[in-house]
């Protein structure tokens, strides 16, 4: 286990919400504290209904106080004792209605402190387009035509006023209306105004007392908006605001994680790392699935290799709290350029296809007319998308332990958690998600320590998370390409893992205190 002041090189990192295991943080902790999971985690990315939210299961900040509900401060003490550091989200792009600042707002109107704390759609837009009947500037063609968008129609949530008006603010992600009008929604925040920043500020002191150590932003790239723009990872200003809150960390001792998802053909990602962030490999999942399923690893050797040749500094994973990544994966025209994916098109459906087949559901890109535009993720646990193959879900788990970067690890993967279509099907709008975030009783716990697929990964995770090899440097050695043969070295110390991706049969040898050992799966 690493000690405190240890880098963080080559912990393994859990991912579950406060209340993904029992009904809040403590059962977790009840969980880690068991004997099966010594020594298997060193960092734990906590998601963020551990703040108070209530939408997108926490993705809709209202403060960045304790969830009460689900966290206490003994819980904190608690993982400290474990000698696990935490990951947190700060949620930059947008903030609650049911946030101090925007009920300020719809309280005190154009006399509110907060005024410019939110963009008003139409002021933004004024002079920049034309105002339509229901009262919502449309932006002129070929602005509109530029934006980037998240989901169908304008990215606007009307909001009634005290004084009976109706004002367009700006929108990005989600929001629910009820029969009633009351509302919820993610309402992108203004990063003109200096209050904002303030509040970032204010933010990454409470984070960082909770004992956060990387701090992943999320929805990064949207927060620079200008007129004319795509307003998704606009430059230079994209990179001004990272600098800035990179300022502000630097001060508080957290490392930043940038979350940003985009084709590899931008190379967004290469751009990220050469600033020196670490940045999140969202092409392993899609491409460890490729490989397992085609019994041929190339193009995860390839991504590998890049890292290794490139030093990018990752945290990698299979399943998440969201979606499997496939638009990540795709090639893209830049300036009349075309820069191929890690995968081909035609490769890339077929993954998506035998997902489908699995039972997985699918989440898309659309154009401002309500027009399907691209593919963006497959909704799926890792286990159903693997064909619920308890020996693929092995295989999967060892290629992610051998990979460089830290590797996180969603709570229902441990468990072989299959698709939940009864959640997904009562979620609504955003029901898709929900199809991998089942909640675990305490006794699913218990029952799931008795299967080996779940013994087993622990091995593995805890091999990653303890053995000093990581700590080394990684060899991708040369091979045909129905073999994977990855060894890290660290002076005396080796893990050395040979997959036979025909059989699905692998075998890791590795020194522990000076002697040999080997697991074969």
């Amino acid at each position: 286990m690493m000690s405190k002041d240890s880098k963080i090189t080559n912990g393994v990192m859990l991912n579950a919400y406060p209340d993904s295991i029992g009904n809040a943080l403590s059962d977790t902790i009840t969980m880690l504290e068991m004997p099966e999971f010594k020594d298997v985690f060193s960092l734990f990315y906590i998601l963020p209904t551990f703040f108070n939210s209530d939408l997108d299961r926490g993705f809709s900040i209202i403060d960045y106080n304790l969830n009460k509900d689900l966290v206490s401060k003994d819980d904190l003490e608690a993982l400290e004792k474990l000698n696990i550091q935490l990951k947190f989200d700060i949620v930059l792009n947008h903030l609650s209605v049911a946030s101090p600042q925007f009920k300020d707002l719809l309280k005190n109107g154009d006399q509110s402190k907060y005024k410019d704390f939110f963009i008003n759609w139409n002021a933004f837009w004024e002079g920049n387009g034309t105002m339509g009947d229901d009262g919502v500037i449309i932006p002129k063609k070929e602005f509109l035509d530029k934006l980037f968008m998240r989901k169908s129609g304008l990215p606007i949530l009307k909001v009634p006023f005290p004084d009976g008006t109706e004002k367009p603010y700006w929108n990005t992600f989600y929001q629910k209306v009820n029969e009633d009008n009351s509302f919820l929604g993610q309402m992108d925040v203004n990063a003109k105004s200096e209050l904002v920043w303030d509040f970032y500020e204010e933010t990454l002191q409470k984070v960082s007392h909770f004992g956060c150590k990387i701090l992943r932003l999320d929805a990064f790239a949207y927060l620079h908006k200008e007129v004319g723009q795509s307003n998704f990872f606009n430059k230079p200003g994209t990179w001004q605001y990272l600098e800035r809150i990179k300022q502000i960390a630097d001060k508080k001792d957290l490392t930043l994680l940038p979350e940003i998802h985009a084709e590899y053909g931008l190379h967004l990602h290469d751009e990220v790392a050469e600033e020196g962030y670490q940045i999140y490999d969202f092409f392993l999942p899609g491409l460890t699935i490729h490989t397992i399923e085609n019994t041929n690893s190339q193009a995860l050797i390839k991504w590998a290799k890049e890292i290794v040749s490139k030093d990018y500094k990752t945290v990698n994973m299979l399943g998440c709290h969201d979606g499997i990544p496939v638009l990540d994966l795709k090639g893209k025209s830049v300036n009349g350029f075309y820069n191929k994916g890690l995968l081909e098109d035609n490769e890339i459906e077929a993954i998506m296809s035998k997902i489908m087949e699995r039972g997985g559901r699918v989440k898309n890109l659309y154009d401002p007319a309500g027009n399907k535009i691209s593919y963006y993720q497959v909704n799926a646990t890792f286990f159903s998308a693997l064909g619920e193959d308890e020996q693929k879900l092995l295989l999967a788990r060892a290629i992610q332990v051998f990979m460089p970067g830290i590797p996180q690890v969603w709570y229902l993967d441990i468990f072989a958690g299959k698709n939940d279509y009864d959640a997904a099907d009562a979620g609504g709008n955003a029901g898709h998600k929900e199809i991998n975030r089942t909640n675990l009783t305490m006794k699913n716990v218990e029952e799931g320590l008795k299967r080996n697929v779940v013994l087993n990964q622990l091995k593995l995770l805890r091999l990653r998370n303890t053995s000093k090899a990581f700590l080394g440097s990684v060899r991708i050695n040369e091979t045909s390409d129905e073999i994977i043969d990855i060894k890290w070295v660290n002076q005396n110390d080796y893990a050395h893992l040979i997959a036979n991706l025909k059989t699905r049969n692998f075998t890791i040898t590795y020194t522990e205190e000076g002697e040999r050992n080997s697991l074969s799966f």
